[in-house]
C-alpha cells in the first residue's frame, strides 16, 4: 500500500501541491523536507483548539513551533497511511477529507478522521495548517497487535 491514497479531485493548484508534499514527506519521515514548506510565519493547528497535543489551542507557531510540533507528534509515528476522500482547492487555501492510519512502535494503530485546510502564500509556502478532527474518537480507535 502506498503511503498517500488520492481518491479525490486533483487539479494543479498552489495548495493542494503543499498538501501532497506535506503528507509525502511526513509519511517518508523527511523532517527537513515537511519544514521547508512552511512559510516563517506559519502556524499549525493540529486539532483545531484546546487539546492534549495544544493545551492552550493556539496553535504552533513559526520554525520552532512547526519543528517541536514534528519532534513531539509526527515522528513518533512509524508509519502513516493518509486516504484522500475529497479535496477542494479555490482561493489560497485546500480543504481535504482524510482518513489518517497511524501505525506507532510496537504495532499500535489509530485512526484519524479530518478535515484539513492548508492556506498558501505566493510562493506557495504553507501559511496555514487546520485540521479538525476530534480527539476522542480518535482514541476510541486505538488497536493493539
Amino acid at each position: 500500500m502506498t503511503a498517500v491514497t488520492w481518491d479525490a479531485p486533483d487539479g494543479d493548484h498552489p495548495a493542494r501541491r503543499a498538501v501532497r508534499a506535506a503528507m509525502d514527506a511526513a509519511a517518508a519521515g523527511r523532517k527537513q523536507e515537511w519544514l521547508a514548506l512552511f512559510a516563517p510565519d506559519a502556524v499549525i493547528e493540529d486539532p483545531v483548539g484546546p487539546s492534549m497535543l495544544d493545551p492552550e489551542g493556539k496553535g504552533h507557531r513559526g520554525p520552532d513551533g512547526i519543528e517541536r510540533f514534528w519532534d513531539e507528534n509526527i515522528a513518533r509515528v512509524r508509519k502513516y497511511h493518509f486516504r484522500v476522500s475529497d479535496s477542494f482547492a479555490n482561493g489560497p487555501a485546500c480543504a481535504n477529507v482524510v482518513t489518517i492510519t497511524a501505525t506507532l512502535d510496537g504495532g499500535t494503530t489509530l485512526t484519524i478522521d479530518c478535515l484539513t485546510v492548508y492556506t498558501v502564500d505566493d510562493d506557495g509556502l504553507i501559511t496555514s495548517f487546520r485540521a479538525h478532527w476530534e480527539p476522542d474518537r480518535v482514541m476510541a480507535t486505538l488497536t493493539s497487535p
